[in-house]
């Protein structure tokens, strides 16, 4: 088990809960950013951060493929491509969120599948793809951005991110055994456990 790298995951998903804190922030009104444009703009940018360290976390095992993926990030927003070559490394890199639940064996708890009402692969396509149009000006000739929609679906879409990570496992690149994360409450930082698997003999 390479906890290091375990490490710099869970150092990335407290990344996302900062981010997650601003983003409610800026959306329940107890900050802003002078005009609502911008505040809207600005949740979304932290939407789009948030997105990046889902897609990327996985890598944080290997740092040649992790550098090589980044560089593709910062230099193109085609969430699709990239998340197709991120699955290439790492088939297993998308979290897969759980519901813990009090097993029948004292001490025990028991997984079971989340219902889907979490942010999926295709959902977090659609969402980057919208985080990077909001980013940019409008064509003055052309359809404007709607503010009102992004604003609409802020709930919708930091809901969906919060139900993908709450409880999740995740592989690693390259690492055979599978991680619980789990996120904790406000003041706690996230933490994990190992699972190694099965010794078949």
């Amino acid at each position: 088990m390479d906890s290091q790298a375990v490490q710099k995951y869970l150092t990335l998903m407290g990344e996302i809960k900062r981010r997650t804190t601003v983003a409610a922030a800026l959306a329940n009104g107890m900050v802003h950013v002078v005009y609502k444009a911008t505040t809207i703009e600005s949740i979304y940018l932290q939407y789009r951060k948030m997105l990046e360290l889902i897609a990327l976390g996985s890598l944080v095992a290997n740092k040649e493929v992790f550098s090589e993926v980044y560089q593709d990030f910062a230099k193109y927003w085609n969430a699709e491509f990239l998340l197709k070559d991120i699955e290439r490394v790492n088939p297993d890199f998308y979290p897969r969120p759980i519901i813990q639940k009090p097993s029948r064996v004292p001490g025990k708890t028991e997984w079971s599948d989340r219902p889907n009402d979490y942010l999926t692969k295709d959902e977090l396509i659609k969402l980057y793809k919208k985080c990077g149009a909001i980013m940019h000006s409008g064509n003055p000739y052309g359809s404007q951005v709607d503010y009102a929609y992004y604003e609409t679906m802020v709930a919708h879409w930091g809901t969906r991110i919060t139900n993908l990570l709450d409880a999740h496992y995740i592989r690693l690149v390259n690492d055979p055994n599978l991680y619980l994360i789990q996120m904790g409450s406000n003041e706690e930082a996230p933490n994990y456990t190992p699972f190694a698997p099965l010794d078949k003999k």
